[in-house]
């Protein structure tokens, strides 16, 4: 029964260290929240998550005609009627390209990751302007005058704060950029056109360069009939996201290049942008676990294809990835003890399974504190150091034996180097750590395969003892032994 209460003993401390964990789990959050404002604050004062969205050619136009109607005695009278439209028309072919430089902002003891995209946008344009609808010029009653006016090319960006040093050309000369989209609401630039006439086809070609700062994320939409993006960048770790994966990517340790082909008949971004649907980190709100945005009304937002630049060393998602396997470590360890004190008869308080659970679990907020100055895998190197050369210290007097201590130290080592494979690992971890568990548990199954659990459970039995001699009284002397009387006699 001895061996049974020790078993609910161990489950009962590994429960209580999830206590201290739990509070370094809350000062992890707490390490996130903060370095989610320090993203915010990195993005008022330069640039937000960017989209790029353009170029959309815009055409005015103002319909008036007179009516003849009667007014409250019945008087017939002539009445103008105004109004006023646009239409909209998009790329047949526009070509997206550009290199993405980043950069990196520190604010107190957070780095936030920004960029400079070197962007360039090439579109070709082919509208075909309605006739009026009455072939007589001027204003004739019960007919329709039409007047176009100037039409523009309109771009949108996200954050137009980022955008520095936009050169436009119009069939190769030099256009002047004005600011806004237009008559439409949003950051963005627009230039003006020569006001086509009824029934032409208005043709141009556009190209854009500029420099566009942002934090995080890009986003390109997919205005154009036929479209085309190219984005390539030093930066080695990339996301892809929004609605369309790359149709050819290649990521290395010299960086990333990505290309989309998406065709109008795949997206509804032009539709949608004719009804007026916001740019996709516009529509973005809030931060995930990563620090990453996250949409918040996708309803509301364009088609668009959209890319990370996603931090690899992100101390406070990598530590906090660590400390759910911590419960394992503490019970492991446990294990460990528990197979050490039935099969090599030592004792061991609940008091010092206690302290090794707290050095277990005091490890992970080593982590955390140094990895916010120095690099994540030193930080993770000096803390398992320090967490195991106390351990093995300690364990020599707990188990009596150097060796035994040192036996310990080598799994921990062990335990601390697959946890930091799993760590860097992202798209293995699962694989790797069912494979660890895996091993772990066939390593112990091995050790205790012949262990008699019955025995160790049942208690010691006592040996055969031969009853005491009879007390004798000190008043008879006790008689001299006699040989034995020969056969015969």
């Amino acid at each position: 029964m001895r061996v049974w209460l020790k078993m609910l003993m161990v489950l009962g401390l590994t429960l209580a260290i999830l206590v201290p964990l739990l509070m370094i789990g809350g000062v992890i959050g707490e390490r996130q929240t903060y370095r989610a404002q320090a993203v915010a604050t990195v993005a008022r004062s330069y640039a937000g998550a960017q989209a790029f969205s353009g170029p959309a050619l815009i055409v005015p136009y103002e319909d008036t005609w007179i009516s003849e109607e009667k007014d409250d005695k019945g008087v017939l009278k002539r009445v103008a009627h105004r109004e006023q439209g646009r239409w909209i028309y998009f790329p047949s072919k526009l070509e997206v390209e550009g290199e993405i430089v980043p950069r990196g902002r520190t604010l107190g003891l957070y780095k936030v990751l920004v960029y400079e995209w070197q962007g360039k946008a090439k579109a070709s344009f082919a509208a075909d302007i309605p006739a009026n609808p009455v072939a007589a010029a001027g204003t004739t009653v019960n007919g329709i005058a039409r007047s176009i006016g100037k039409p523009w090319l309109s771009y949108a960006f996200a954050d137009v704060r980022g955008l520095r040093d936009p050169k436009l050309r119009l069939d190769g000369v030099e256009a002047a950029i004005e600011d806004g989209q237009g008559a439409r609401d949003g950051g963005g630039v627009h230039v003006r056109l020569a006001a086509p006439a009824p029934a032409t086809q208005l043709k141009a070609q556009s190209e854009l360069e500029f420099v566009l700062g942002g934090t995080e994320s890009l986003a390109l939409v997919p205005l154009g009939k036929d479209n085309r993006f190219s984005l390539r960048s030093k930066w080695p770790h990339p996301n892809y996201g929004g609605s369309f994966p790359p149709s050819s990517d290649s990521i290395g340790a010299d960086g990333f290049r990505a290309d989309w082909r998406v065709s109008s008949v795949a997206t509804n971004a032009q539709r949608q942008y004719a009804a007026g649907a916001v740019l996709p980190s516009v529509a973005l709100s809030g931060r995930g676990e990563d620090g990453f945005d996250v949409a918040a009304d996708l309803g509301s937002e364009i088609n668009a294809v959209q890319i990370t630049l996603k931090d690899p060393v992100n101390v406070y998602s990598q530590a906090d990835r660590a400390t759910k396997y911590g419960l394992l470590f503490v019970l492991l360890t446990f294990v460990g003890f528990f197979m050490f004190e039935l099969i090599k008869q030592l004792r061991i308080h609940p008091i010092q399974y206690g302290l090794v659970g707290l050095a277990l679990a005091i490890f992970f907020l080593l982590l955390v504190s140094l990895s916010e100055h120095i690099d994540f895998g030193l930080s993770y190197l000096i803390a398992s150091v320090a967490c195991i050369g106390l351990l093995v210290f300690y364990l020599s007097a707990v188990l009596r034996s150097l060796v035994r201590a040192l036996g310990f130290g080598a799994m921990l080592v062990t335990l601390y180097g697959a946890l930091y494979g799993l760590l860097i690992s992202e798209d293995n971890a699962l694989v790797l750590g069912a494979g660890l568990l895996f091993l772990i548990l066939a390593a112990i199954m091995v050790i205790t395969r012949k262990v008699d659990w019955y025995q160790l459970g049942a208690p010691a039995k006592r040996a055969d003892v031969p009853p005491p001699l009879p007390p004798q009284s000190p008043s008879q002397p006790t008689a001299p032994s006699q040989p034995d009387a020969p056969a015969g006699a």
